[in-house]
């Protein structure tokens, strides 16, 4: 892992600028996707009539054999996904404050703003809301555009390059968890790693596919944004 260099211009030229949501555009002490996960956990409970532990354990195997629960009940359980989303995205969303700072490095940033997320288009725009920061995004490419196929699975970033008309290589990815940036990395788009010590964020942070860690992802857009500003 690389943190920023002295020149931001280093990043080279950059038409996208992509970003993931949860966990990464507010931080994990806000504890939303705290309140996502035991929505899902306990769904899967009633769906499968499991034990509080025993349904966590399957959450966590189902998220590493299939990349998110949702795949994997819909591909051995039949679930259907809209319904499934619905239930695990009512979640209260007061401890996400507006972020002028965030809004103010995001307008900094040259070229185009994406997200790029394994929720709903709806949970992102409520997200989004929260922050103050919607106008500063294109599009939400969210499992829906992916087809329901989820991240880290290479299938939803060629998805996402052939929707949205990207050059990888002149395009940033950040997100918080890390194995998720294996993808973008073996694409040739520039990846930044919103770092946390969370168990799923870390995973796959030592594979050597991420060239910039964000300590704090305000901090790092403003530096990449002036970087950029001064080479225009």
């Amino acid at each position: 892992m690389t943190a920023p260099s002295q020149n931001a211009a280093d990043l080279g030229p950059i038409d996208v600028w992509l970003f993931d949501l949860d966990n990464t555009l507010y931080p994990t002490t806000s504890g939303i996707f705290a309140q996502v996960d035991a929505l899902i956990v306990g769904y899967v409970m009633r769906l499968l009539d499991l034990e509080l532990e025993v349904a966590r354990a399957l959450k966590k195997r189902y998220v590493v054999e299939h990349g998110s629960t949702l795949r994997a009940l819909m591909d051995r359980h039949g679930v259907e996904p809209i319904e499934f989303m619905a239930e695990v995205h009512r979640v209260d969303l007061t401890a996400v404050n507006p972020s002028p700072a965030l809004g103010a490095a995001l307008e900094a940033l040259p070229g185009r703003k994406l997200v790029f997320t394994n929720a709903s288009s709806d949970h992102a725009e409520r997200v989004l809301a929260r922050l103050g920061v919607a106008g500063h995004f294109e599009d939400i490419f969210d499992i829906v555009a992916a087809d329901f196929v989820p991240k880290p699975r290479p299938a939803a970033y060629d998805a996402l390059v052939a929707r949205h008309d990207i050059d990888p290589r002149r395009t940033v990815f950040l997100e918080d968890m890390a194995r998720n940036l294996v993808p973008a990395a073996a694409l040739g788009m520039t990846t930044v790693w919103v770092a946390h010590d969370g168990e799923w964020g870390r995973a796959g942070a030592e594979d050597g596919d991420i060239h910039h860690v964000a300590e704090d992802l305000v901090t790092w857009l403003q530096w990449a944004g002036n970087g950029h500003a001064a080479c225009r």
